[in-house]
């Protein structure tokens, strides 16, 4: 009986999506019978990977990507992209299909031409997301077509630093655009890590910079986290240049500043941990650069935060990973001082004055705090 169902659902599907492909055909001239059409076949291809092949046999993915470069109609061009976009996340195959350069280069001309609306633009930007995303290929395509700069642009001058009202349509739009520029640009350096797109995606560390000293609302702070995190990941380059420019500065009197709030707000602790996370990240490679961080006292700010109830096991251990990294340089600096066989008596009683002077005790039970807080959190792993 379920077998049949089934049958019967594919049957109606294959019959729908094949009616639905008439209909784009055949109504060229009305374009909002062409838009109820996309969007039904999107709310039809929506997560359905069998659906998505099907309406790719038929001719359906090349007509509606034809469509979108032919139409006169900015609704039309629009709900193609997005269809375009959700039947390419769905099906891998679909993907691989559109994955080209010829498209990377249409969609730039959608980005550059100075009719295309912020809508567009963002249906656009949605589509060059879904063609690089796990795919080691479209990463390639959006590097050697250009399309990276681009977005890179549009990273820098879509919102402005001193126009930040969300509640107003236009500028929640432009944020829109902005936000999924983030996410495509994470994309393009992650899964697989790609050094190259990463090499090229740190020219805008001064903007997001700039963002993160002028702006600390949870909007833009974690969609710049995510990108410099993801950006600076295992790439000890990048990691570098982050420094160069004070990125690393920055994240610490964020981090601050959070810290602060986080006694009053849940969301600034949240917003705490993700800022934590990207430290991490652009010092997990070399604790060396994690010098910078002294200057802040960080470690106590992450001590702080790490005594925060609301904190789940996962942002615990994120937390305590992160100390563990700016702590390591002063172990390593402390170790090297002991084993240097030329350090003579004078070296050694100023080493030992150096000691008395940063208070061992005090480091000894913040350590035991932190050995006590990981034995908690072992305890709560394990119920």
């Amino acid at each position: 009986m379920e077998t049949q169902k089934l049958q019967k659902n594919q049957c109606d599907m294959k019959t729908d999506l094949n009616l639905l492909l008439e209909c784009l055909k055949y109504q060229m001239d009305c374009p909002v019978s062409q838009k109820e059409a996309l969007i039904t076949i999107y709310s039809i291809c929506q997560q359905n990977s069998e659906a998505s092949e099907y309406f790719r046999e038929i001719g359906g993915l090349m007509f509606i990507n034809d469509l979108a470069k032919s139409s006169v109609h900015c609704i039309v061009k629009e709900a193609a992209l997005f269809t375009l976009g959700i039947i390419i996340e769905s099906n891998v195959y679909c993907q691989e299909t559109l994955c080209t350069s010829a498209l990377f280069e249409d969609l730039i001309l959608f980005l550059i031409n100075k009719d295309s609306g912020v809508n567009l633009k963002r249906m656009s930007v949605y589509v060059i997301l879904v063609l690089v995303s796990n795919n080691k290929s479209g990463q390639t395509y959006v590097r050697d077509t250009g399309c990276i700069g681009l977005l890179l642009q549009l990273f820098r001058t879509t919102l402005s630093t001193s126009e930040m009202n969300l509640s107003d349509e236009n500028t929640n739009q432009c944020y829109q655009l902005w936000s999924s520029v983030c996410s495509t640009l994470c994309a393009c350096v992650n899964n697989p890590q790609n050094e190259d797109n990463q090499n090229i995606c740190c020219s805008v560390f001064p903007y997001a910079k700039e963002w993160l000293e002028s702006c600390i609302e949870p909007e833009i702070v974690r969609p710049i986290c995510s990108f410099v995190g993801l950006t600076v990941a295992n790439n000890s380059y990048v990691q570098k240049y982050f420094v160069s420019v004070g990125g690393l500065d920055i994240l610490a009197k964020v981090l601050i500043k959070l810290t602060h709030d986080s006694c009053m707000s849940q969301s600034s602790t949240k917003l705490a941990v993700v800022v934590t996370k990207t430290l991490d990240a652009c010092i997990a490679n070399d604790s060396a650069m994690g010098v910078v961080l002294t200057k802040y006292h960080t470690v106590s700010e992450l001590l702080k935060l790490l005594s925060n109830d609301t904190l789940d096991t996962g942002e615990k251990i994120s937390i305590i990973l992160t100390i563990g990294h700016c702590t390591e340089v002063c172990a390593e600096q402390l170790f090297l001082k002991i084993t240097d066989n030329s350090l003579n008596v004078n070296n050694a009683e100023e080493l030992e004055a150096q000691v008395r002077e940063r208070s061992l005790q005090d480091y000894w039970k913040k350590a035991e705090e932190i050995l006590h807080r990981i034995n908690l959190i072992e305890k709560e792993h394990d119920e």
